[in-house]
């Protein structure tokens, strides 16, 4: 009965960087609340932390280690009641010109955090978070993609010399008028030539002559509605990976509806504040006209926006965009040779040729930079017949010029936006054109924050859960086969350190139905062992001797074993691949258990069962019930 040195080398080492990687769990984050302004930009004071101090300890409320953490305060709480009972008290004295959000605070030693090991990150519904329900406004989608098409009309028509008298949109087309019949039919045969899978086209007349309906067909509906959706999830993950945000969830739900889960997220304003926002540029010239605009009604093709604030002077722009945010490849902060912030523009290969077009003959104009952000307003009213509040949202644009400059030569595909007021807004800024431009606004819809006492209970419950599994198994163990059952216990232990220390190192959120895939792990984890107990029990019946038989048992066991783990490893991947939150979380941890278990029951025991047997010479009995 020989067992090689260098799987007693590997169990070591295994051992050894699980039992590292998973110690940061007897280190768990400490609640805290957070206080940060209520302002982009502006530094909080150490006059800040000491009212806060001051304010707590008024309350009653046990704190420690106050400290700056970025430009934010963290004050760590004893409890997650005194954490939620500190957060009431800060907002309602420090007022509204600050954010107290819930947080939670590291305790993992430095040496642990210098070599990457932290506790395993927990999911919504462990940790507290918050969900939010968002609604894409397919109105606006569709709106969107009329005004793109129209010019695309326009430019086809133009380059057919077919002039359009008057064009009109509608809520799902438009309507196109011309001077004769001739034109009219002229301008159907080449628009059913170039957007004829798009429209339904109908000619006409009516009270301005000859006419041309365009209606969007159900297919073109339905694929600007999965466009939207789509694309708002796209945007939506990629703001949630600049936020740093681990494990969330973001998926569709119906036909226009998202559903977004940041675990850990406990700052509801500033989750909302980046995700709703709706943001997007366009660079347009600036007016001809403008030097001797005083106000009033803009010239033809032209309008006016205010500069710097909503309630500044206006400037007169071109109607028709040079290039908008969607052409944006890449924006990055910076700092101008007067050490202002600044953002660097690097545009598409597209976006880039239409910049150098428009460019080519403006140099010494002036180009403006328009920031247009869709918003929300909510108001709320008593229904006379019952009595019910009524919600009623009114969708509204917030337009504002931030940049505006001369065209000292022609512009390609990089540029710089100056004039922004703090790093923060600069910062900002960059996030959302990075990201990416939403195809259509986002309202929110329902809003649902899960604070960490519920999570704790949700642990408490895990945790328990786990316990009583480990010990009916480990009882059942010792009762049916004694030593080897003992061994088995000891394999499941350092099976349970290995899936705590993976889940650690891979980054992934630990949930309920995570844990749920753990309890199911300690169970396949001792199937396979009482799959080679029960074989080296048979060997026993049939007379073999005892070293024999436990390596006959190791040996045969072994396709039964590599056989049932693959086929459930295989259904993980797939819930994996097709699942999405929970399911998915589940599914991590049943892999992770999986492959483990098969480490601990086939490595693992046979070195413990020959370090108890390998070296006794004379072996007449094995204790295996």
């Amino acid at each position: 009965m020989h067992y090689p040195a260098w799987k007693y080398i590997l169990i070591l080492i295994v051992l050894f960087i699980s039992g590292l990687y998973a110690l940061p769990n007897l280190y768990p984050d400490e609640p805290a609340v957070q206080i940060t302004s209520a302002s982009a930009g502006t530094q909080l004071t150490a006059s800040v932390l000491e009212q806060s101090e001051q304010l707590l300890k008024e309350s009653g409320i046990n704190y420690h280690d106050g400290s700056f953490e970025g430009n934010s305060a963290l004050l760590r709480l004893d409890s997650a009641e005194a954490q939620l009972q500190a957060q009431e008290v800060l907002r309602q004295k420090l007022g509204d010109n600050y954010v107290v959000a819930l947080n939670l605070a590291q305790t993992t030693p430095e040496w642990l955090r210098a070599i990457g090991a932290k506790p395993t990150k927990l999911g919504l519904d462990l940790r507290g978070g918050v969900r939010f329900v968002l609604e894409v406004d397919m109105d606006k989608a569709l709106e969107q993609r009329l005004k793109s098409t129209s010019r695309d009309v326009r430019r086809i028509l133009r380059s057919e010399q077919v002039p359009v008298k008057g064009m009109q949109l509608t809520t799902d087309g438009m309507i196109l008028h011309f001077n004769d019949n001739e034109l009219r039919d002229k301008a159907q045969r080449i628009i059913k030539a170039n957007q004829g899978t798009q429209f339904d086209v109908q000619a006409g007349i009516d009270d301005q002559g000859p006419e041309l309906t365009l209606q969007y067909n159900e297919a073109t509906i339905n694929e600007i509605t999965q466009y939207a959706v789509g694309q708002n999830l796209t945007t939506l993950r990629n703001r949630i990976s600049e936020l740093g945000v681990a494990e969330a969830l973001v998926q569709s739900q119906g036909a226009n509806r998202i559903v977004v889960e940041l675990p850990g997220v406990q700052d509801t304003a500033e989750a909302k504040r980046v995700l709703g926002r709706t943001a997007n540029l366009e660079f347009r010239l600036v007016a001809d006209e403008n030097s001797n605009y005083n106000g009033g009604i803009p010239p033809a093709g032209t309008e006016a926006f205010p500069f710097g604030t909503l309630d500044g002077p206006s400037t007169l722009l071109q109607r028709q965009a040079i290039v908008t945010g969607e052409k944006v490849q890449n924006a990055q902060t910076g700092l101008d040779e007067n050490g202002r912030p600044e953002v660097s523009i690097t545009l598409d290969t597209a976006g880039g040729k239409l910049m150098q077009n428009a460019t080519k003959t403006a140099v010494g104009k002036q180009m403006a930079v328009l920031f247009i952000e869709n918003k929300q307003k909510v108001t709320y009213s008593k229904d006379p017949a019952t009595g019910e509040t009524i919600e009623t949202r009114t969708p509204y644009a917030d337009i504002k010029i931030i940049n505006q400059a001369n065209i000292q030569a022609v512009l390609g595909s990089s540029f710089r936006i100056t004039g922004l007021d703090s790093n923060a807004e600069a910062a900002e800024l960059a996030l959302l054109l990075r990201s990416g431009a939403l195809a259509a606004p986002m309202y929110f819809v329902e809003e649902r924050t899960i604070g960490p006492s519920l999570g704790k209970e949700n642990i408490e419950k895990g945790l328990f859960s786990t316990q009583v599994g480990y010990l009916l198994v480990f009882i059942f163990m010792i009762i049916f086969y004694r030593v080897f059952g003992l061994i088995a216990n000891i394999a499941l232990a350092f099976n349970l350190i290995i899936i705590v220390a993976m889940l650690s190192i891979l980054g992934s959120a630990l949930t309920l139905p995570g844990i749920a895939g753990i309890v199911l792990t300690i169970g396949m984890a001792v199937d396979a062992n009482v799959l080679i107990f029960e074989r080296i029990r048979e060997e026993l019946q049939e007379g073999a001797r005892p070293k024999s038989a436990i390596v006959a048992g190791f040996d045969r066991a072994f396709s039964s074993i590599f056989d049932g783990n693959i086929t459930t490893l295989l259904v993980a991947i797939i819930l994996f691949s097709i699942g999405s939150g929970p399911i998915k979380g589940f599914a991590i941890t049943l892999a992770i258990g999986i492959l483990s278990s098969l480490f601990t029951a086939i490595i693992v025991t046979r070195a413990l069962v020959h370090l108890t047997y390998g070296k006794r010479k004379n072996v007449k009995k094995l204790s295996i019930g």
